[in-house]
């Protein structure tokens, strides 16, 4: 297995000028615990995954920076430095993004490099207020980036970690009641036992027939994540269907109550995500949806769901 300093190490192909002195320069970026820390595997918007070192709100990211240089080459710069940022940028506009955090740290002056060296960094107890996202039309990240400064073209190198938001949910819980109706013809109670979940909970609900005059064939339980771009009138929506769950296939009868169990960690969620920054919110919604023998459709929309990554205490 390769060791983890090589996770994330490649010679510079970018940001070289036009000697060509970037290929003769390895810049690397290795984390304190990493052989301890745990991993997760962080999935990209082009569908690419690749194991990140995970970190939470408060914590310290320190490190070393290696630059190693091919014998006998040498490389005159300016200045290196080491910045930690957390930003959103928009798939849309590649060009446009917000940066929330932005922390810099001076590694050396300017000099001549003409042989391997390090450069431990530190950056204390840093405020990660967000949760690590990458959805359909926006990516929240955080990324350590080194930066050699040179009078044609800067040398860069990057590393990504993955931060996690961690929340208690409440001691109390009430169960949730909808309600699903047609005037005379037809009446279903769908009662759940909690809006908020942790992203390995389990759904647990049951369906009620109260009335029944039309012919159902089958009903769905259909869980909605709802992706918002924006604010006020440049506000803009992207409704997923993550899961479409048959409760039953058949017609029910009056008096009839079926049992509801939807487990929630064989999907990708990602904690529910509230006005970041004031730039995107992610939402999570329950749909009940009925079909009768004509295919006619009726919906019970905008139950919403709280989901998080949960303290276990």
């Amino acid at each position: 297995a390769a060791h983890p300093d090589h996770i994330f190490v490649h010679y510079i192909p970018i940001h070289q000028n036009f000697l060509g002195l970037g290929q003769n320069v390895d810049i690397r970026v290795t984390l304190h615990d990493e052989d301890s820390r745990k991993q997760e595997e962080f999935k990209t918007e082009d569908g690419q995954t690749y194991p990140l070192l995970i970190y939470y709100d408060g914590e310290t990211v320190a490190g070393n920076v290696l630059i190693g240089m091919k014998r006998g080459s040498k490389l005159e710069h300016q200045g290196i430095r080491i910045d930690f940022l957390g930003v959103i940028e928009f798939y849309s506009d590649r060009g446009s993004r917000d940066e929330f955090i932005s922390l810099s740290q001076d590694l050396a002056r300017p000099g001549i490099l003409s042989q391997p060296t390090k450069y431990p960094f530190e950056f204390v107890d840093i405020m990660k207020p967000h949760e690590s996202y990458c959805g359909t039309h926006v990516r929240l990240r955080y990324f350590l980036r080194v930066t050699i400064q040179r009078r044609l073209s800067d040398m860069t190198k990057e590393r990504e970690i993955l931060v996690h938001a961690l929340n208690r949910l409440p001691e109390c819980v009430e169960e949730i009641r909808m309600d699903v109706g047609i005037e005379d013809s037809l009446h279903i109670e769908f009662e759940y036992n909690k809006s908020k979940y942790h992203l390995r909970d389990v759904i647990v609900g049951k369906i009620y027939f109260l009335l029944v005059r039309v012919k159902i064939k089958n009903m769905e339980l259909h869980l909605l994540k709802r992706e918002s771009i924006g604010s006020g009138p440049n506000n803009f929506s992207d409704t997923e269907t993550i899961v479409k769950y048959e409760i039953m296939d058949g017609a029910p009868v009056r008096g009839e109550s079926i049992p509801v169990r939807l487990f929630l960690q064989p999907y990708a969620l990602s904690p529910t995500m509230r006005d970041v920054n004031r730039k995107f919110s992610v939402r999570y919604f329950l749909n009940l949806v009925l079909s009768d023998e004509e295919d006619r459709r009726y919906y019970k929309q905008q139950v919403r769901l709280s989901v998080s990554f949960v303290i276990v205490l």
